[in-house]
């Protein structure tokens, strides 16, 4: 058999040894554990402590990389600088336009300017004062006028001084007259008053002709709305052959006759205008200056003026006989306006013509009833009013075309007077026929 060292302790090894071995063996296993988390403690502080260092470093770059404050600047970067800003040659200056063009563009307002200047002092400011306020002075209304002639007559509406008791005239120089009322005519909208000539500074207007007008003509209006004295505006006349129920919006109780051939246009025209004048681009006088269509009392696009044709025919008989006299032929027609006219009713009909004036009735005794005129005995109904379809139709009025009622009252009022033989052309049972007409007297 055999025996192995390892499988046995020598048997003469003594016990004091063995415990003595094992504890230096404790002492270096607790020392070599000592060390290490002394180590790994240093390790710790190490590293965090570079890390705050480093931390700190980096913010302080960052912080170096920043603008400095405005104190800083101002006191560490602010110098003088050279720049001087640019020559003269390069500063861009727009060339002036060419005379001749600049003296274009200005050639309508030189126009205007004349206009006014010359018209200006001819355009009166007219205050009233009626019966119910003359006792304490109080001025009732306002409105504007014109001189007419060197004998101190001035053009203005009808309703401006149609219930004036005291009328104070005001001149573009300030200067104050009192004026008297000559007539008034409510068919028109036109009256006449006058003041002392040989006290008042009077410039007379020159009359234009109203038939010669066309739409988009430029029209000028000199007036004093709402007071403003010597206010000019312009416009274009935006339709002519207008009528207006003039008297009956003085008065209802007149008969339905209408102020026919009224202008329209789109200068700016206000409470205060009426009665001023209406001018060409010579300045002339083409209408008197007299309504407005409005929905809320103030200008909205669309005013009205009365003809000086008109002017010429019913002042002077304001004038001289203290009233106007219209003349009469005594039929009367379908309403236009309300779609029966003979253009609206010709196909409907059957008529003969698609223009003219459709007579539905002769008065008892008039012109028209002398002269034969027929309103035509068989009727239909559309859309309820009975319409004779074989009355005359009025055509023409001395050989001048009439589309309408409107035109040929437009006609009468403008170019003929009571007792003038006209003569109307007529189409009856397919006949064209001419015949003679006495006007009379309008009732």
């Amino acid at each position: 058999m055999g025996w192995y060292f390892d499988d046995f302790e020598p048997l003469n090894e003594p016990e004091r040894d063995r415990t003595l071995r094992d504890r230096l063996t404790g002492l270096l296993v607790g020392l070599t554990v000592g060390v290490l988390t002394l180590v790994l403690i240093v390790a710790l502080v190490i590293t965090t402590v570079g890390t705050f260092f480093v931390h700190d470093e980096a913010a302080t770059a960052r912080s170096a990389a920043r603008p400095a404050p405005p104190a800083d600047l101002r006191s560490a970067n602010y110098r003088p600088s050279a720049w001087t800003g640019p020559e003269a040659s390069q500063v861009i200056t727009p060339t002036p336009l060419p005379a001749e063009i600049v003296t274009q563009a200005d050639a309508e307002n030189a126009i205007l300017t004349n206009v006014y200047l010359r018209v200006n002092p001819s355009v009166v400011n007219i205050e009233i004062v009626s019966g119910v306020h003359r006792a304490v002075n109080i001025v009732d209304s306002s409105g504007s006028g014109f001189v007419l002639d060197g004998e101190g007559h001035i053009v203005t509406n009808a309703h401006v001084v149609r219930d004036a008791e005291e009328i104070l005239v005001t001149f573009s120089d300030g200067y104050v007259i009192n004026a008297e009322l000559i007539a008034v005519d409510d068919y028109s909208d036109l009256a006449v008053i006058r003041v002392d000539p040989e006290r008042a500074p009077l410039v007379p207007v020159e009359l234009g002709d109203s038939n010669t007008l066309q739409v988009g003509q430029r029209v000028i209006a000199i007036g004093n709305p709402f007071g403003l004295a010597g206010s000019m505006t312009v416009g274009i006349i935006s339709a002519l052959g207008r009528s207006l129920p003039s008297a009956q919006l003085l008065d209802s109780s007149y008969e339905r006759y209408s102020n026919p051939s009224i202008i329209q246009i789109d200068a700016a025209v206000n409470p205060g205008n009426s009665g001023g004048p209406l001018l060409d681009s010579f300045g002339r006088v083409v209408g008197v200056n007299t309504a407005i269509r409005t929905e809320n009392g103030g200008f909205q696009g669309i005013a009205f003026a009365v003809p000086v044709n008109t002017v010429k025919r019913i002042v002077p008989q304001l004038i001289e006989k203290g009233s106007a006299q219209y003349p009469w032929l005594g039929i009367s027609s379908p309403d236009t306006e309300g779609g029966y006219s003979v253009a609206a009713l010709a196909d409907e009909l059957g008529l003969p013509v698609r223009t003219g004036i459709l007579v539905t009735d002769v008065i008892p005794g008039s012109p028209a009833e002398r002269a034969g005129l027929s309103a035509g005995t068989q009727t239909r109904t559309i859309r309820g009013i009975p319409i004779p379809v074989d009355g005359d139709i009025i055509v023409a009025i001395n050989g001048q075309t009439v589309r309408g009622i409107d035109d040929l009252l437009a006609y009468l009022v403008e170019n003929t007077s009571p007792g003038d033989t006209v003569v109307l052309t007529i189409v009856r049972g397919g006949e064209t026929l001419d015949v003679d007409v006495k006007l009379g007297v309008r009732p």
